[in-house]
Order: C-alpha cells, then sequence, then structure tokens
C-alpha cells in the first residue's frame, strides 16, 4: 500500500470540505495529495471514489485516484499530486483575451464532465428542486437578515418555476467555479469533487459568480465554450433562477460562519442584484466580453 510508503506529510489548510488535505510526499521524493474523511463521512466516499474513476476516463484534467482505503482516522484518498498554482490568482493577471481562453477550457472540460448520467431512479428535477427552493425562501425569511431586492428574487423563484419543468439531470462536479481549480503547464486542472451531486447540467453554473467577481471574461469564456458559442435565451432563465436561490441561501448559511463571512455573502448579493438590474433581466451584465 502507497499509505505505507508516505514518508512525510503537510496539511493543506483550504476549502470548506470535511476531508482533511495534506502534500504527502514518499521516501523517493514522489508527491501526492492525501485526503481523509472521518468515519461520520465515509460512507459516502466509496461512490465518490467511482465516480471519479469515470472523470478521469474522460480525459478530465484532475488529480487522479491512485489509492483508497480505510485509515484509523476515517477513510482516505491518494491522488496524483498536480504541479501548479490556484487559477483564482493566475487568471485575474491574465490579459482578458487570455482569460476568455482559459474560461473556454472550463466550459469545454465541465460539457465532457456532464457526459456521466444520473441513476435511472433519481427524482425528476421539477419536483425536487422547486422543494428545495421553498426551503430556501423559508430559512432566508427566517434568518431576517435582509438585501436590497431580495422581494423580486423571490417572486422571480415564485412565478418562473416552469423553468424546471422537464430538465434533464447528469453528474455535477458539485462546486464548479474558479477557486476549484488551478493552472499548471498543460493548462487548467479540476479539483475538489467531493461535493458531486447529480442534477440539471444547467444548475451547474450557479457557482459561476464567484468566476464572474474574480476574472469577468473567464466567465464569459466558460459559458461560450460549453455551449460552443452563446448559449440559447433559456439558459439564462434558468441560471437566474439558480443564482437567485442560491444568493437567498448564502445568507443564512453565512450565519454558521461568523461576520466575516456574512459580509463576503452580503457584497455577492449586492452583486448579484447590479448584474441581473435588481432582478429585472435574466442575461447577467458581465456577460459582455467580445468573443473571438
Amino acid at each position: 500500500m502507497l499509505l505505507h510508503e508516505i514518508a512525510s506529510r503537510t496539511p493543506i489548510d483550504k476549502g470548506w470540505s470535511c476531508d482533511r488535505k495534506f502534500c504527502a510526499v514518499t521516501a523517493d521524493g514522489t508527491r501526492y495529495l492525501l485526503r481523509i474523511t472521518p468515519p461520520e463521512k465515509s460512507e459516502t466516499r466509496a461512490a465518490l471514489f467511482a465516480l471519479l474513476n469515470q472523470v478521469a476516463k474522460l480525459g478530465v484534467p484532475m488529480c487522479r485516484l491512485v489509492e483508497a482505503g480505510a485509515c484509523p482516522e476515517g477513510v482516505y484518498g491518494l491522488y496524483t499530486w498536480i504541479d501548479g498554482q490556484d487559477a483564482e490568482a493566475v487568471v485575474p493577471a491574465l490579459p482578458e483575451t487570455s482569460q476568455y481562453e482559459m474560461g473556454l477550457e472550463a466550459g469545454r472540460i465541465l460539457k465532457k464532465i456532464h457526459t456521466i448520467p444520473a441513476p435511472e431512479d433519481q427524482e425528476p428535477w421539477y419536483s425536487r428542486f422547486t422543494r428545495k427552493a421553498d426551503g430556501k425562501i423559508a430559512r432566508y425569511r427566517e434568518a431576517g437578515i435582509r438585501f436590497s431586492g431580495d422581494g423580486r428574487v423571490i417572486e422571480y423563484l415564485m412565478t418562473q418555476r416552469e423553468l424546471l419543468r422537464d430538465r434533464p439531470q447528469c453528474f455535477q462536479h458539485g462546486d464548479y467555479h474558479i477557486g476549484n481549480m488551478m493552472v499548471d503547464q498543460d493548462g487548467l486542472a479540476i479539483i475538489d469533487f467531493d461535493r458531486y451531486d447529480f442534477g440539471d447540467p444547467w444548475e451547474e453554473f450557479n457557482r459561476i459568480v464567484w468566476c464572474a467577481q474574480t476574472a469577468p471574461a473567464f466567465a464569459c469564456g466558460m459559458v461560450d465554450g460549453y455551449f460552443d458559442g452563446p448559449p440559447p435565451a433559456a439558459f439564462w432563465q434558468c441560471l437566474a433562477y439558480y443564482i437567485g436561490s442560491n444568493t437567498l441561501s448564502s445568507i443564512y448559511w453565512a450565519l454558521d460562519f461568523g461576520a466575516r463571512e456574512l459580509e463576503v455573502m452580503q457584497n455577492q448579493a449586492r452583486d448579484v442584484m447590479g448584474w441581473y438590474d435588481g432582478f429585472t433581466r435574466t442575461t447577467p451584465n458581465w456577460y459582455r466580453y467580445p468573443k473571438g
């Protein structure tokens, strides 16, 4: 077992995962990413490991699973090491044309990931997500912390739910944005699949708010790369629904993490409302960069 050959491990203190992460180095100097999942979450990892192997077979640039098993601290996964830099640090420093090209790559990678189908017994998307949206609205109201224009967001979620009717479902990365990407000598690499899910492929773009805040040209490229050109109007209508829903839930989510995180999410809510002109339009105003 490779785990027994690890000579040293250095903690990686990034991200929101329940996993403990390390740069693990063997005696011969080979580096791996070691992720250790606590026992109470370990039951979910067998399915994740199987899905990661499916994703890797598609040629997606990523940390590839090398070994997995039980350990005294829970369940571990040992992955190939990506010798690169965080995309959220690298991409904004590039010229806008290069940011856009990187975004195209991110969109094309995501389209590959979405070729993995959802289980046949998956609950229909309409009933599943409308129930989720209703829960988010209720929890947001209970939290008692408001942002300007929230009534228009709630109205959109209540009146436009037919947009979700008969939407297809597929495997989702679950947290696909520039903060979960790295840049190495070959281009982009995707990390942190541990929040994977199955659902509407267009919902996967709900985290694009982080891309648009960091590098709008990258966000534009990501959309265009996925659709091989400008997306249909229906995409923007659905995405407004998903981003509106997430904007509500981000407020009460942040309450558990203190004033600093709440401020981050309140600022993001202001940005979202600006992009959508107070939720009076469905195409965000950051989607305006010249293509090609």
